[in-house]
């Protein structure tokens, strides 16, 4: 009888699991500005355009959004958040501009990581106010805690002297190494002024720059990608390099791509600026055509040799881009893209032929979940959480400015 009750229980639960999982994803929390919905110009109290999410070691998301006003050209603010798993809000931290109508401790949010002593870390894209003219305001690297005490500006790029040879723009987000310490890349800057690598000392709080790139080591890195060596992987700005990173050594080897002719491209192919590494350890990315658009997935190995240009799977010209690569636990890569003609979508592609698995086309201005994906991550529980950077369904008086959305496609649990 027990073993009756025991089996009746796993099939209820597996059939509780199955219906769960749906195509259409669920709305965590929405940005809600204030404003007429016609004008889109208001304030956002808790943030507008969310652009970055990561689970923590709590189980607890984290997150940026790049805004706190509406209607700007550029970004005013800019808040941190939180949010548990049943969707509770959280307002860990508002980046605020001082008397001087100056944003000294950053503005802009562009990135979080955790790191080894459970602290928030991240960057902005602007503020931090350079030393003169020629350098004003290239952003920052922060740190908070998961409550939100204890914010403090790490460092401000394009601080030290009348130069940048600390770093300017942070690019990419900052990646937790083997050794303790957080790593991240600048795309100008250093001692040649085409970017740098940094690290981030979480005991102390030290900022001190490993590399400083040059024209031959590829110049202008756009971010580091984490390999299972405890190495770091990247590709410049123009995407048509590869480097390698050790921590170890703080040595950059670089390795040449044939873009933008490698044969089969015709008038030319441009690497994208974002990749990822696969579940055979290549490295992945998307490519474009120089003229006519399209985006197409690639592959090549880690030393920059055997690339693969599978066929291009968006022939849109001016098609827009992908936002980010994401490799889940069904060892696809997932995208959400901004195809440039619509409110955006989320694909997968086959990592074996770059042909599209499955696309979702939920976005919309008048959706619940919003328009214009951005970020995409797998959390442990297997489910896909996003952000759409805007809009979202606002109560009279209030316009939405983005969202949070939790997708449960009955994935395998995140390793």
């Amino acid at each position: 009888m027990r073993r009756a009750v025991a089996t009746a229980i796993v099939f209820a639960s597996l059939a509780i699991s199955a219906n769960a999982a749906s195509s259409k994803p669920v709305v965590v929390h929405t940005f809600v500005c204030n404003g007429d919905p016609s004008q889109r110009i208001g304030s956002c109290p808790n943030g507008a355009q969310p652009n970055f999410l990561i689970q923590g070691s709590d189980g607890n998301f984290y997150g940026t959004a790049w805004a706190a006003e509406e209607g700007e050209s550029t970004p005013t603010g800019g808040t941190i958040f939180s949010l548990t798993p049943a969707g509770k809000f959280t307002l860990l931290h508002l980046f605020v501009a001082g008397a001087d109508g100056s944003f000294a401790n950053g503005t802009g949010p562009s990135s979080l990581t955790e790191g080894a002593d459970g602290n928030l870390y991240g960057t902005t894209e602007f503020g931090g106010n350079g030393p003169n003219a020629i350098y004003p305001s290239y952003g920052v690297v922060f740190r908070v805690s998961k409550t939100g005490t204890g914010f403090k500006v790490i460092h401000r790029f394009c601080s030290v002297g009348t130069s940048c040879s600390d770093g300017g723009s942070g690019a990419g987000a900052l990646v937790a190494a083997s050794d303790g310490n957080l790593y991240g890349a600048t795309a100008q800057g250093g001692s040649h002024n085409v970017g740098t690598i940094f690290r981030v000392t979480p005991a102390s709080g030290a900022y001190e720059v490993v590399d400083s790139f040059t024209l031959t080591e590829g110049g202008y890195p756009n971010g580091l990608i984490p390999a299972a060596d405890g190495t770091f992987h990247g590709l410049t700005i123009n995407g048509d390099d590869l480097f390698h990173f050790t921590p170890l050594t703080s040595a950059v080897a670089l390795a040449k791509l044939p873009f933008p002719f490698p044969p089969g491209c015709g008038t030319g192919c441009i690497a994208e600026p974002f990749a990822a590494i696969g579940a055979n350890a290549n490295l992945y990315g998307l490519y474009t055509f120089y003229i006519g658009g399209g985006l197409g997935l690639y592959e090549v190995e880690l030393d920059g040799t055997h690339l693969q240009l599978f066929p291009r799977y968006n022939t849109t010209p001016n098609g827009g881009g992908g936002m980010k690569l994401l490799l889940a636990s069904d060892s696809n890569f997932w995208i959400p893209e901004n195809p440039g003609v619509s409110a955006g979508d989320l694909i997968t592609l086959s990592p074996s032929n770059g042909k599209v698995i499955r696309r979702l086309a939920p976005f919309s201005t008048s959706a619940a979940v919003g328009a214009f994906p951005s970020s995409l991550i797998q959390a442990k529980d297997g489910t896909l959480w996003g952000t759409a950077s805007d809009y979202g369904v606002a109560s009279s008086g209030h316009f939405g400015g983005g969202t949070v959305y939790r997708l449960n496609l009955g994935l395998p649990p995140a390793q």
